[in-house]
């Protein structure tokens, strides 16, 4: 139970580890590796300035050949990562240089040298045939270290188009015997074991050794390359492939920002993205990783490319094609869409258009009903007032007959008591008395004046208001004022008759027991004394009584 809780509290420090370099994943660490392959040029151009100055450094007239053995070493180890061919000639030099001196221990280091470069280069034969020259018991512990990495290298590159059993078996052999030869506490001896563990699948164990290294390192240093490589190969056998994308990721940084062209973390991350399915990146890194492999003419690493760039290549080509059948049925599809589009559209303004002239019959409709409503209402209120001038007219009727009949037979009694008092003085032979009441007008003079009193009461009993609704039509100055005892005088009185519909001028002129031009005159007066338009005057007279205001 301990040792699982410890393994388990392992882990979790070793993740937290892992995430501690600057906290870069993903998209952040993408970007910068876009930006340091557009800078590459720039970090081979300060690689070139280097190798240039060491090259001047032969200019110089005093150069003895143990200095021109160090110079030649300085350029193999700038040229070893990015032109095999050069690196190789500076190490001949240097074996040429030893061989001169008779220096033992400078010969077997640069023939090491050589070997490997040989390797690297696919130069298998000559390879083998150096490391077979070496004695290893002449070599010194270093050289041993080197010898064994040497021959590590050789069977590591010359198994890269091989699968058996026997090369593996001399892998372990020699990398066994580096191990032993190493200081345990060195870097290379952890960085070693780490190879070895993930050569049998110990992810874990291998995590152990790295993550511990990882933090004494700064980024981007050489070390830091090949710790976040292998860390990426941990992770990438562990089926975490974003971790392991970031890994190789950062190791490809390192190298492009110290102009390595021979990369491996190049085509592991380009063998990720395909694992992934981003084709596009995949195939851009593995064209990175040919670019760097053919310019530093190491075939081992061409080899390994060989095997999986043309899948990446094919299934990239298949994925374009694919792209554009779909891009192509999306055109189709925006093209037919954008068909209906416009048909919806032009249906969609011929309907507007039809619902515009509907709108517009509507509202003339409309307009024609509110003019007919109003022509209706006006003649209902027309007829309401017909109506009330009908039952005005009736009422008067009725109010006339029965003060008609009323005086009807007070001038009959009137007149049987006039007959029966001439009748008197007939009989009595007061003849003279008879013929004064004959000649007399008073007694017609007193009817005409309580004919005109009993008519004044009776109209104003009827439109109590006239005097007043009357005075309104007429100019403030103008007005009519009665004396006290006179309910009516003749204007009003010829006024008040067209207002009962006696509009005959002969008429009016017989009732006042006046001429014709006298009633003339009195109208053509007071028109002219209207406040409103003279010719519209009498239409308001009509008005006065009809359940509203004459203005």
């Amino acid at each position: 139970m301990n040792k699982l809780i410890k393994v388990i509290l392992f882990l979790i420090v070793g993740m937290v580890q892992a995430f501690a370099w600057g906290g870069l994943r993903g998209d952040t660490l993408a970007k910068e590796l876009d930006e340091a392959v557009l800078n590459r040029s720039f970090y081979l151009q300060q690689r070139e300035q280097r190798i240039t100055q060491l090259k001047d450094m032969f200019l110089l007239s005093k150069i003895s050949l143990w200095q021109e053995y160090e110079i030649n070493h300085q350029l193999y180890e700038e040229f070893k990562k990015i032109q095999q061919d050069s690196a190789i000639y500076y190490i001949k030099r240097n074996m040429e240089i030893a061989s001169f001196m008779k220096d033992t221990a400078r010969i077997y280091t640069s023939r090491l040298r050589l070997a490997t470069l040989y390797a690297f280069s696919g130069m298998y034969r000559e390879s083998e045939s150096l490391l077979r020259s070496i004695d290893r018991e002449l070599l010194s512990k270093e050289q041993k270290q080197d010898f064994y990495e040497a021959y590590y290298s050789f069977f590591s590159y010359y198994s890269t188009n091989l699968d058996s059993f026997e090369y593996r078996k001399q892998l372990d052999l020699y990398k066994d015997s580096l191990l032993s030869v190493l200081d345990t506490a060195s870097y290379r001896y952890k960085i070693n074991l780490a190879q070895k563990y993930l050569a049998h699948g110990q992810a874990r164990s291998a995590e152990k050794v790295l993550i511990p290294l990882l933090e004494k390192e700064e980024r981007y240093n050489p070390n830091f390359a090949m710790i976040t490589y292998l860390l990426g190969d941990v992770y990438d056998m562990d089926g975490r492939i974003d971790l392991a994308r970031d890994y190789y990721t950062l190791s490809v940084i390192a190298d492009i920002k110290r102009a390595f062209l021979d990369s491996g973390s190049i085509q592991k991350l380009a063998l990720n993205y395909y694992e992934s399915g981003d084709l596009s990146n995949a195939l851009k890194y593995a064209q990175l990783a040919i670019e760097g492999a053919v310019t530093c003419n190491i075939q081992f690493r061409m080899n390994e490319i060989s095997k999986f760039y043309p899948i990446i290549n094919a299934s990239y080509q298949t994925q374009e094609a694919q792209g554009k059948r779909q891009l192509m049925t999306y055109f189709l599809l925006i093209s037919l869409l954008t068909l209906f589009l416009i048909l919806s559209l032009a249906y969609v303004y011929r309907q507007m258009r039809k619902i515009s002239a509907i709108r517009e019959e509507l509202v003339n409709t409309n307009a024609c009903l509110v003019k007919l409503n109003g022509e209706i209402s006006e003649t209902n209120n027309l007829l309401q007032e017909r109506n009330i001038q009908l039952s005005e007219s009736n009422h008067i009727k009725e109010e006339y007959i029965a003060h008609f009949l009323d005086l009807c037979s007070t001038y009959i009694n009137k007149l049987e008591d006039y007959q029966k008092s001439l009748q008197k003085k007939a009989m009595n032979k007061q003849l003279d008395e008879l013929f004064k009441m004959l000649r007399s007008t008073r007694m017609v003079e007193n009817e005409v004046e309580a004919l005109y009193v009993n008519f004044d009461r009776i109209f104003l009993g009827l439109y109590p208001t006239f005097v007043k609704d009357f005075n309104a039509l007429l100019q403030p100055e103008e007005r009519i004022v009665l004396k006290s005892e006179d309910l009516l005088n003749k204007e009003l009185r010829i006024f008040a008759l067209m207002r009962l519909g006696v509009t005959d001028s002969v008429r009016i002129a017989a009732f006042l027991r006046c001429s014709l031009s006298t009633i003339y005159n009195y109208r053509t007066k007071v028109r002219n004394k209207a406040l409103v338009p003279r010719d519209e005057f009498e239409g308001w007279v009509m008005r006065i009584g009809v359940n509203r205001n004459p203005l």
